[in-house]
C-alpha cells in the first residue's frame, strides 16, 4: 500500500469531484489523440462494445460512440457522469452510452469476457498502489473476450513532475492536489506478462508537457 493508503484515495476522490463541479467540461470537447488511436486501434481488432475507465466528463467516450462503438462509461465522480450523460442526449448519443458509478479499486460492473475493447486514458497512474493496478489489470483482462484490446496511456518516471511535490511512496507523488503513480517500464512489461503486449508508444500531453506512453496489448485468442 502507499503511505496515504485509503486516506489519500478518499482525499483524490473528493479532489476530483470537486474540480468537475467547478471546472465542467475541463478538457474541452475535442478526443484525446489517445483516444483517436485507440478508435482506429478498437475497429481493426473488429471491436463493438467498448468499456472506457475513468471516462470523466466524457470527450473520449462521446468520440467512441460517434464512431460507432457502444460505450459503458465509469469514472468515481457522479458529476463528471452526469455531464457525459447530458452531453451524449444533447449531441444525439444517449442510446450509445452507458454509464456506471465506480471506483477501479473495485471489481469492473462487467460480466466476464462481455468487452470487445477497453481504453484508460491516465487512469492507472491515479492514487493506485502498484498491487491495485495490477488487480485492475487482471479485472480488465478478466471483462475482455479472446482476442479483446487494451489501451491505457499512464505518465511515466521521465515525466517532468516525476519526484516532486508529497511523496507518498511507491512511485506516488501528489503535485497541485492531483496524486500520480508514475510508470517505471518494468511495470509496464510486468503488467503485459500472459498478454501480447503489441506497443509501447511514448507522447506528451498539455502545456508542461505530461510525458506519457500509451500501451496496447491484447488478451491471446
Amino acid at each position: 500500500m502507499t503511505e496515504g493508503g485509503p486516506e489519500l484515495a478518499s482525499e483524490q476522490r473528493r479532489h476530483w469531484q470537486e474540480t468537475y463541479s467547478v471546472h465542467p467540461g475541463m478538457y474541452g470537447d475535442e478526443p484525446s489523440a489517445a483516444a483517436r488511436y485507440a478508435a482506429e486501434a478498437f475497429r481493426a481488432a473488429g471491436a463493438a462494445r467498448v468499456l472506457e475507465l475513468g471516462a470523466g466528463h466524457g470527450r473520449d467516450a462521446l468520440h467512441f460512440a460517434r464512431e460507432g462503438f457502444a460505450v459503458h462509461a465509469t469514472d468515481f465522480s457522479r458529476t463528471a457522469l452526469d455531464q457525459l450523460s447530458a452531453t451524449a442526449r444533447a449531441q444525439g448519443l444517449g442510446d450509445r452510452i452507458a454509464t456506471t458509478v465506480h471506483d477501479v479499486r473495485e471489481p469492473l460492473p462487467l460480466a466476464d469476457g462481455s468487452a470487445d475493447a477497453v481504453f484508460a486514458h491516465m487512469v492507472l497512474c491515479m492514487a493506485l498502489s502498484t498491487q491495485e493496478i495490477r488487480s485492475l489489470v487482471n479485472e480488465v483482462r478478466r471483462v475482455l473476450r479472446p482476442g479483446g484490446v487494451f489501451v491505457y496511456t499512464v505518465r511515466h518516471t521521465g515525466d517532468v513532475h516525476y519526484g516532486a511535490g508529497t511523496a507518498h511512496g511507491d512511485d506516488i507523488y501528489e503535485h497541485g492536489g492531483f496524486a500520480v503513480h508514475f510508470f517505471p517500464r518494468h511495470l509496464v512489461d510486468a503488467l503485459a506478462a500472459g498478454w501480447r503486449l503489441a506497443d509501447v508508444h511514448a507522447f506528451e500531453e498539455g502545456g508542461l508537457p505530461r510525458r506519457l506512453w500509451r500501451i496496447t496489448q491484447t488478451v491471446p485468442d
